[in-house]
């Protein structure tokens, strides 16, 4: 491990690890010239990095061997050990955070020039009314369409920091260009991803990951929707890697009463800590269903096996991801950080949720797909025969339900995946961004026929000649398209492709709108709290 003369400042942070952001505890920072915690007497990684550093016989990327190295030994002791670069670092932080530095924009790169498929609300391409839509070809007065671009060259163009860029747009004309000024800004971005009614008197959230203004926008949104008449609640925690502890906790604060027991960590060097609902919850009494899937993780099992082991709601999906290691983090002074698994956390009747990983790291990464390919997203009760799944000790609900740790959190209620999610045919498209390129060619006229998002919603339906057209369109783009795939997949390709129109014109709420409305996990849960 690189030694630094001052390992400097030491930022502690408990870390349930996610499969991307994982679960922090900001426990804030403090600064130490503790160096003989690092470097008491130099090891020999230390000696070996020295040493290549100034005998190697060509040039090498220190830093980059370095970090590959301080991994392999993390990844020998569990999976979620890991040393973050200064990117990676700061990219988790942003996505905790509720925000990032930018100019507001998401794109895509068609037919080699940049096209904004989002622009995010508040943001300085927002403010300078920049359109979904723009075909960017121009930046501060230079070329930037057909010089093939990446995603490379675009992060490093737009990556300006105190500086105004201009960009040049192509009109709808095709032949006229206008300029748009934009300066790099602070992005503020909800963790919430959707918020409606779905049904009478009952709301539908869903939580994209557990960052550090989620409690606020959610408290936000049970305020509006009980306005609106909500009494009864569908809370998706599905594809949620997970994200900040006290965020997991203040969450389930909302749904339980005061000194209920939401989740406690221990460890060898770390004494037991219980975390208690307080006397402020917003949803302590209306009827509660959790979304959960393979890949909910973390804070989100956090969530689900409390108020599933607290008989306070109703679990429904399919078994979730089992993550539950604790991790401390430490950063560098040069941006780098380390996640060390230091404890575990446990559910309120005594769960671990964290599965095995005795196989070493490369089986345990590739649970997800054996999941798969053995049929157990798709056949009800198949989860409990899985052997990563501990059923040897059983746990016990407030209520005397039987529950088990060992392999995440078991729904009450399965739902199988929609088998077209898996489609290969549907994963190319996806893949290759087909569905909002065709968005972005051939429905922006379709979509300025309707109003509004609910007149959209309701009265546009993708017809087979619409299909038949994107499927032609596809052709060109991911090679030729089986027609038995199509016929297979017929009504989510239909599905997908209103939802992409729906995004890119009305923003992310609308796309989960409308495909909430062909979801079975969704039907199975307004149907549990009904």
């Amino acid at each position: 491990m690189k030694q630094t003369a001052g390992v400097i400042f030491r930022s502690i942070m408990l870390v349930l690890a996610g499969v991307v952001i994982g679960l922090l505890v900001n426990k804030g920072s403090e600064s130490t010239p503790d160096d003989a915690l690092y470097a008491e007497n130099a090891n020999k990684l230390d000696r070996v990095m020295q040493l290549v550093r100034k005998k190697y016989v060509d040039s090498v990327n220190v830093d980059s061997v370095e970090g590959a190295t301080i991994n392999n030994l993390l990844q020998k002791l569990d999976p979620h050990s890991v040393y973050l670069h200064q990117k990676q670092a700061r990219s988790l932080s942003e996505k905790l955070e509720g925000g990032f530095d930018g100019v507001g924009i998401e794109s895509q790169i068609l037919r080699d020039t940049l096209v904004v498929t989002q622009v995010i609300p508040g943001g300085p391409a927002a403010k300078a009314e920049l359109p979904n839509g723009a075909r960017i070809i121009s930046i501060n007065g230079q070329p930037f369409a057909g010089i093939h671009l990446s995603n490379d060259k675009v992060n490093d163009a737009f990556d300006v920091k105190n500086k105004a860029i201009e960009l040049g747009v192509l009109g709808p004309d095709g032949t006229s260009t206008k300029r748009y000024v934009l300066k790099r800004g602070h992005i503020t971005i909800s963790s919430l991803d959707a918020a409606y009614m779905t049904a009478p008197a009952t709301g539908y959230v869903k939580i994209g990951k557990f960052g550090s203004t989620t409690d606020i926008d959610f408290k936000a949104a049970l305020r509006r929707l009980k306005k609106e008449g909500m009494t009864k609640l569908v809370l998706d925690l599905r594809g949620n890697g997970g994200g900040y502890l006290n965020t997991a906790t203040a969450l389930a604060d909302e749904f339980l009463p005061k000194n209920r027991l939401i989740v406690y960590t221990k460890g060898l060097h770390e004494p037991r800590t219980d975390y208690f609902a307080t006397d402020s919850g917003l949803f302590e009494r209306g009827k509660l269903a959790v979304l959960v899937d393979e890949h909910s993780a973390s804070a989100s099992e956090i969530l689900a096996g409390a108020l599933q082991d607290l008989d306070r709601a109703v679990i429904v999906g399919r078994r979730s991801f089992g993550k539950g290691l604790v991790q401390e983090q430490f950063e560098f002074e040069d941006g780098t950080a380390l996640n060390l698994t230091v404890a575990r956390y446990f559910t309120p009747s005594g769960r671990s949720i964290q599965r095995s990983y005795k196989n070493g790291t490369e089986s345990y990464r590739n649970d997800l797909n054996e999941r798969l390919q053995k049929g157990e997203l798709y056949a009800p009760d198949s989860d409990q025969g899985d052997s990563t799944f501990d059923t040897s000790v059983a746990f016990h609900t407030s209520a005397g339900r039987k529950v088990y740790g060992g392999g995440g959190i078991m729904p009450d209620i399965f739902v199988p995946e929609d088998m077209s999610m898996n489609a290969q045919l549907v994963q190319d498209l996806a893949r290759n961004q087909v569905f909002s390129a065709y968005v972005i060619d051939h429905m922006q006229m379709v979509l300025r026929n309707y109003r509004t998002a609910h007149d959209f919603v309701q009265f546009y339906n993708v017809s087979d000649l619409d299909l038949n057209n994107f499927l032609t369109y596809a052709n060109g783009m991911v090679g030729n398209i089986d027609s038995r795939d199509v016929a297979a997949n017929k009504s989510f390709l239909k599905t997908m492709l209103k939802a992409q129109a729906a995004r890119f014109k009305w923003g992310a709420e609308w796309y989960f709108r409308v495909m909430n409305q062909n979801d079975a996990g969704v039907q199975k849960a307004v149907e549990a709290i009904n």
